[in-house]
């Protein structure tokens, strides 16, 4: 699989998130044993799941990093297990060049990177040589330090040059066009303001020429707007943005709520491609 153009015929696509993490800010511990990251995995392709992006190590703020060693521990046996199962593809939520080589050794057909080829000198060089395709998102700073007063003179301006320079970053190492998708980075680094405007905005980056990959799934800005503190209660109001996202074109959509989603998208679809009169 060497471009995004292969990853699946439907329109968005929908990314099931499946953390095998004990600490992950919404299901963390659920799925940590293998079998029930199998499990899971074929729930979420049953429900409608284009691709299962699978982490192992949490990235919610001020989080701590994980080793090396452990992140390859939890995911490593987990990819094996759950690529022999699906028929869709897997995508390794990292930004570790060795734990992404050894994730694509496994099984894995993806790369979804949050520091968009920036943490890890080497990530570039694996998904170059491997030929997959890669997420490149933007966050400013680190998980650890990303919401301490985050700031933007313009976040639109400042992310759409993020992009630009990453872009151009991956294509000098490498990596073809056809293999870049781009997510702004909902909840990494920004107030707010600044992810209810991203969102408004998404199509702000389409003149950017890649797949828009947006991941709104029960992130703390949409416990603020609806007040809800605990984030499994926050699906009604991501479905909210998933269909403001299917409407405004986003390509790619990240969720932990797969078979909602696909409704909430079927249902904008239908009305998008209604008769004018």
């Amino acid at each position: 699989m060497q471009s995004w153009n292969e990853v699946g015929k439907t329109h968005p696509l929908v990314m099931g998130i499946l953390n095998v993490t004990p600490d992950s800010f919404s299901n963390g511990g659920l799925y940590f044993e293998v079998d029930k990251a199998i499990t899971q995995a074929k729930r979420l392709e049953e429900q409608g799941a284009d691709i299962i992006d699978i982490g192992g190590e949490s990235t919610r703020p001020f989080s701590e990093p994980v080793s090396l060693k452990e992140e390859l521990r939890r995911v490593t046996p987990v990819i094996k297990a759950v690529a022999n199962e699906l028929k869709i593809p897997i995508s390794i939520d990292t930004y570790k060049a060795k734990v992404a080589q050894a994730a694509l050794e496994a099984g894995a057909k993806i790369v979804n990177d949050i520091s968009a080829l920036r943490f890890d000198n080497e990530m570039s060089k694996v998904i170059a040589d491997y030929k997959v395709p890669v997420v490149l998102m933007h966050m400013k700073g680190t998980p650890r330090n990303m919401q301490v007063n985050p700031y933007y003179e313009d976040v639109l301006k400042e992310v759409y040059q993020f992009f630009e320079e990453r872009i151009d970053f991956a294509l000098k190492s490498g990596i073809s066009e056809q293999q870049i998708a781009i997510d702004p980075g909902i909840g990494f680094g920004k107030q707010m303001k600044d992810n209810l405007c991203l969102i408004k905005n998404i199509s702000f980056f389409k003149p950017l020429g890649k797949p828009l990959l947006l991941g709104p799934s029960r992130k703390a800005f949409i416990g603020q707007v609806l007040q809800i503190k605990e984030p499994k209660k926050r699906d009604v109001g991501t479905l909210g943005v998933v269909a403001v996202a299917t409407w405004l074109g986003v390509d790619i959509i990240r969720t932990h709520a797969v078979k909602e989603a696909k409704q909430v998208i079927n249902m904008v679809k239908a009305i998008m491609e209604a008769a004018d009169g």
